[in-house]
């Protein structure tokens, strides 16, 4: 019998006295100081988060830009969540699950975290360029089935090359595009990547040195 998978979650509650919002916040550091506390998230059987609304599963959803395109890409049949197959999405990443060398309440847990997403982002894709790192925003849609019970993460990455390539086999028709292209088919991309390709432009401000 498989090993059920355990994923890290936040209980709804302590968004709830953060300040719950829809859409994007750009007030990161209030959110995850508040988040990443010992005693505050915690690992639990994905089909209980997936049917449980209170709490929020995290999700690291990283935007990776380069010579002012964004990479792209559609969810092909054998993702993850199923509920989003055939969608264009502009965010890399899916949940964070426990191992051995991820003492994820120590003192130095954004540390331990970015550990988890550069993991989680290379099990999609190889990025062979360099890359700088900004958490922009938190990502919350509560509109539909998918997001009530996730919580986004927003990372800016800022590629010096396009070397990326794909591993995962549910990712194809992978490019980069221009904000214009992105906008011709707004209409196709998944709800996250909506609201992320409507602010851009308050990311790209805040993931300036």
């Amino acid at each position: 019998m498989a090993q059920e998978e355990q994923i890290l979650v936040v209980e709804r509650r302590v968004l709830e006295q953060i300040g719950m919002f829809q859409g994007l916040a750009f007030d990161v550091e209030r959110y995850l100081r508040n988040i990443f506390v010992q005693g505050v998230p915690r690992f639990m059987p994905r089909w209980q988060a997936e049917k449980d609304p209170a709490y929020k599963q995290i999700i690291p959803y990283v935007i990776m830009t380069y010579d002012g395109k964004y990479l792209s890409y559609v969810r092909g049949r054998r993702a993850g969540e199923t509920r989003l197959v055939g969608n264009r999405s502009i965010g890399i990443g899916g949940h964070i699950n426990p191992r051995d060398d991820m003492p994820l309440f120590n003192a130095d847990f954004y540390q331990t975290y970015i550990t988890a997403v550069e993991r989680e982002v290379a099990e999609e894709v190889s990025v062979q360029a360099h890359h700088s790192d900004h958490i922009v925003a938190l990502l919350n849609d509560d509109s539909n089935d998918v997001g009530r019970v996730h919580l986004g993460i927003v990372h800016y990455w800022v590629l010096d090359s396009s070397q990326v390539g794909k591993r995962e086999q549910m990712i194809s028709q992978m490019a980069f595009m221009t904000l214009g292209q992105l906008q011709e088919v707004r209409d196709t991309l998944e709800t996250w990547s909506q609201l992320c390709l409507d602010n851009l432009a308050e990311m790209c401000k805040r993931a300036q040195p």
